[in-house]
């Protein structure tokens, strides 16, 4: 029933695009893997208790408890907040979790999804939560629809080239290495195609939704990479993102 399920996103000027969403049983693999990562964590967590387990059990064991759901919400929240929506294993096996728009998190939706997961593991073994991911048509959890977030899967294929959309010579970012190589970390596949596909047809667009569109675009790589503000002071939106698009291809190519 997954198979082939697809969260489709329209730019201001109509440009179409689509990410494949992840699948119940690729999410629960990447959870297991998360488990096991944070049960691994909990196993050295109880070792400075163990004495005090001797002498006071109770008290022990009720440190043990809350420390593990914090550990265990603590985990999530903060791989999803700053590693742009992916756990360990969510970036083993290539998932991400994105606002319904295809973006990145804020950090309410992050807390309120993971938050939600009380819920949707009930009543044993995510149940809950597996049944409404497989039911719902975007494959999202109770967590996810409270949150308003998407799991997708992330793109492998190729890069498209970015020759046909280039036309201008001059490129400040070149020659900052640096700066490329966290823009190529940062900005996801997805984004990538998606402003290469608003230069490719930039002339083609009114003169209102081009600059919404270049707006929109300029504003989330702004969001996802701290860019230096002597570089780009004047430069326009649009001149920003072709900038950017045409290294993170020229670089992955």
């Amino acid at each position: 029933m997954m198979n082939g399920r697809r969260l489709r996103l329209q730019t201001p000027d109509g440009i179409e695009f689509s990410r494949p969403i992840a699948s119940p049983l690729v999410r629960m693999l990447a959870s297991i893997i998360d488990y096991g990562i944070i049960l691994a964590a909990l196993e050295i967590l109880q070792l400075p208790f163990a004495m005090l387990n001797a002498v006071a059990f109770d008290v022990a064991q009720a440190i043990v408890i809350v420390a593990s759901f914090v550990l265990a919400i603590g985990y999530s929240i903060y791989f999803e907040w700053k590693r742009r929506g992916q756990t360990i294993g969510k970036r083993i096996l290539q998932i991400q979790v994105v606002n319904d728009q295809g973006l990145k998190l804020n950090f309410s939706q992050v807390v309120m999804r993971n938050l939600m997961r009380v819920v949707d593991q009930m009543p044993l073994f995510y149940l809950v939560g597996g049944l409404t991911a497989w039911l719902n048509p975007k494959g999202r959890r109770l967590g996810d629809i409270v949150a308003g977030t998407v799991v997708i899967r992330l793109a492998s294929a190729a890069a498209p080239s970015f020759e046909a959309a280039q036309n201008e010579k001059f490129n400040s970012l070149r020659e900052r290495t640096t700066l490329v190589a966290r823009l190529r970390q940062e900005i996801s596949p997805e984004l990538a195609e998606t402003a290469l596909r608003a230069i490719q047809r930039r002339d083609s667009l009114e003169p209102h939704a081009r600059l919404e569109l270049f707006t929109k675009l300029g504003q989330e790589i702004r969001s996802l990479v701290r860019l230096p503000e002597d570089l780009f002071e004047g430069m326009s939106d649009e001149r920003l993102v072709l900038n950017v698009v045409e290294v993170v291809f020229t670089s992955r190519g």
